[in-house]
């Protein structure tokens, strides 16, 4: 009803200005997509005036509703389309709600191991008192020394060979890969304590972020669940393989530093220099080439727009790698990808079970005859090196570079007290939708098994008032 109403609104106001609106606001975007464009791909005064573009467009198509007299014909409709959008995730969701995974009681570990890097996440370990508070809940930590590094997954093997019952980390998601292999391999419970900058893996498992003090409260109470594990040419990762333009700029020195300044130095030369190498895929049995970028995932996000720092997974179990790829290569380009997302033809999007990542020919201006030119790769190409990052860690592995799932492969201990995670919104199928409202789509009551996916538990179970742990 909502997006009907937005639909007749436009139609009611043609004489004063609904197509008026529309053109006015696909204009902007296209604009807007061109500008972010020069911004990231150009330098000097071209990435100036793509700024400018950037931010001009839009305030320039609000400018044009409020002098015109449409704005309250594109207000009205825009909140009609937000509410269409927002009730139509609603009643995909309850159509089809996620089946959660039933925990399974945990014993407690008699000799935890938890490994703890003190540097990580801008000093957490010592803000939030992690050693001590693990060592009063009886577990042996392993503080490791920031000027001499230490290999985690060798300690972790040590640990189990002195008769360790569970491993824990309190780093970064890289670490905590490492580590959780080795949990794996020997069939222990592995315990996430979300001391890391971002801890993508700990939020998609539902434990508190601001306070990794909680995460220990599941060696005194805990629950059980698995999980599947990535592995990418023999070492492991919890959320994310890249290759590309990502994996390019994280090799660089200055990239820990300075973030954000870096990947804009080198965004130019990866995107739109003459002869950068680009990326072949085989997603299973579909051959995917000429991607500027690469990105797979340990299970697949909701949408490519939920790769940002919100973004979640809310499977971890199903058995399947996320496959995103983008291809990109002038500002058309980029303003299609805005228009029509995931149905651009510059953008990927699947699963897979197996994703082989080689490098692709590097590609030279367009001859005479209107087509590019592409270098051919010397002889022993498949020995080349390409760079990757690994959880946000920087490699350099052979080609072609495997990536593939090991499904429900970990165990993961948890808090039983934990926040949570909201369940994600699905993202609006317009046909579905119509079926549902026509009462001819299959509805799956809460409880019932979801054939086509699995979720994991994204609420903890709340202490009942007056337990101690």
């Amino acid at each position: 009803m909502a997006a009907t109403a937005a639909v007749v609104v436009l139609l009611l106001a043609l004489g004063g200005g609904g197509l008026l609106v529309v053109a006015a606001g696909i204009l902007g975007l296209v604009v807007c997509a061109a500008g972010l464009w020069w911004f990231v791909a150009r330098r000097g005064l071209m990435r100036l005036l793509g700024a400018f573009v950037a931010v001009a467009a839009p305030v320039g198509v609000l400018v044009f509703y409020a002098r015109s007299g449409l704005w309250l014909i594109a207000l009205i409709s825009s909140l009609c389309w937000a509410a269409a959008v927002t009730c139509g995730r609603a009643a995909l969701h309850r159509a089809r709600p996620p089946r959660s995974q039933r925990p399974v009681r945990a014993r407690r570990p008699k000799r935890a191991v938890l490994i703890m890097n003190p540097k990580s996440g801008g000093g957490k370990v010592a803000r939030f008192g992690l050693v001590e508070r693990a060592r009063r809940l009886g577990a042996r930590v392993i503080l490791l020394d920031p000027s001499a590094p230490a290999d985690v997954g060798e300690l972790a093997r040590d640990a189990v060979e002195d008769g360790a019952d569970l491993l824990g980390v309190a780093g970064g998601d890289g670490t905590q890969a490492l580590v959780a292999a080795v949990a794996a391999e020997h069939g222990l419970p592995f315990l996430v304590i979300s001391a890391g900058t971002r801890n993508h893996f700990a939020m998609d498992l539902g434990l508190d972020r601001t306070d990794p003090s909680r995460c220990l409260d599941a060696l005194a109470d805990g629950e059980e669940i698995r999980v599947d594990l990535g592995d990418v040419c023999g070492r492991p990762f919890v959320n994310t393989v890249s290759f590309g333009v990502y994996a390019d700029i994280v090799q660089s020195p200055e990239y820990r530093d300075d973030k954000t300044g870096t990947a804009l130095r080198l965004m130019p030369d990866l995107l739109a220099r003459e002869g950068a190498r680009r990326l072949d895929a085989r997603v299973d049995d579909t051959r995917v080439a000429d991607q500027q970028a690469l990105l797979i995932s340990n299970n697949p996000y909701v949408s490519p727009d939920e790769l940002g720092g919100g973004g979640r997974r809310p499977v971890l179990d199903d058995g399947e790698l996320g496959v995103i790829g983008i291809r990109v290569e002038n500002a058309a380009q980029a303003a299609e990808l805005a228009l029509r997302g995931a149905q651009a033809p510059g953008l990927t999007v699947t699963t897979a079970r197996r994703v082989e990542v080689t490098a692709g020919e590097p590609r030279l201006p367009a001859t005479a005859g209107g087509e590019e030119e592409r270098i051919p790769v010397a002889a022993g190409g498949e020995e080349e090196r390409i760079p990757v990052a690994v959880d946000g860690e920087a490699l350099w592995l052979r080609t072609p570079v495997v990536c593939s799932v090991r499904p429900r492969a970990l165990r993961v201990l948890l808090p039983r007290d934990r926040p949570g995670v909201p369940p994600a919104a699905p993202p609006v199928d317009w046909r579905r939708l119509l079926a549902l409202a026509c009462g001819r789509a299959e509805h799956t009551a809460p409880g019932e098994a979801v054939p086509h996916r699995r979720t994991v538990p994204l609420t903890g179970t709340r202490r009942r008032p007056g337990r101690v742990s």
